[in-house]
């Protein structure tokens, strides 16, 4: 089941990481590359940080195989068409869930503490789209205020994983309770524009004439 849940991860990531190409005259290799990068770059520095090597998409060539062709079909058919925005973000918000619980899973599996799975569940779920944005000379989407919670809700579903997995570790309703909260509160926040506060500045005072 959760070979299942990764793959459409991978494939809407990609999507995405294609979708990011769109208006800066990137060729077909470009594209394929953020593709690539935003669909296994969160899981490659998560195994990295576990020492889970080789990483999970060398043992595995289908993750490669679904990431590539999912770029390629996004390129040719958004070449042609718009692709509508909200459904995109619907399913990027699925994609987000299911990376995060992978992420936490695996690092609980090997036997990370609490706080490491949690963070490195919140990395494998957003840290590829931050390095497909730093390809992009962008600041990374994680960061600005319109993205509306998107690492604040994989962080939060994957505090609710781990915790629920402490209590009946023997379950699967843990995961299912951890993915479900991450996709309920970015949806959320999609719908009804929630957002953390912004850090600026006060504006200087006006000069005394």
């Amino acid at each position: 089941m959760m070979f299942f849940l990764e793959q459409f991860g991978v494939a809407v990531s990609a999507v995405a990481g294609a979708l990011a190409a769109r208006g800066r005259r990137v060729d077909l290799f470009g594209v394929i590359v953020l593709a690539l990068v935003t669909a296994l770059g969160g899981g490659t520095i998560r195994d990295l940080c576990l020492g889970a090597t080789p990483v999970f998409w060398i043992q595995d060539p289908r993750y490669v195989i679904t990431a590539t062709l999912t770029g390629l079909g996004t390129f040719l058919f958004a070449r042609r068409t718009e692709p509508p925005l909200n459904l995109l973000e619907i399913a990027d918000a699925f994609g987000l869930a299911f990376f995060t619980m992978a992420g936490a899973k695996k690092s609980l599996v090997f036997e990370a503490g609490p706080a490491i799975a949690i963070a490195l569940g919140t990395i494998t779920g957003v840290a590829g789209g931050l390095v497909r944005d730093v390809l992009l000379n962008e600041l990374p989407l994680v960061f600005r205020k319109e993205i509306r919670l998107y690492a604040t809700a994989a962080l939060v579903g994957a505090s609710v994983y781990v915790g629920c997995k402490a209590l009946v570790p023997a379950s699967p309703w843990p995961l299912w309770a951890g993915m479900v909260t991450t996709l309920l509160l970015r949806l959320a926040a999609i719908r009804w524009n929630w957002a953390l506060p912004v850090f600026e500045s006060n504006p200087p005072p006006p000069e005394k004439k």
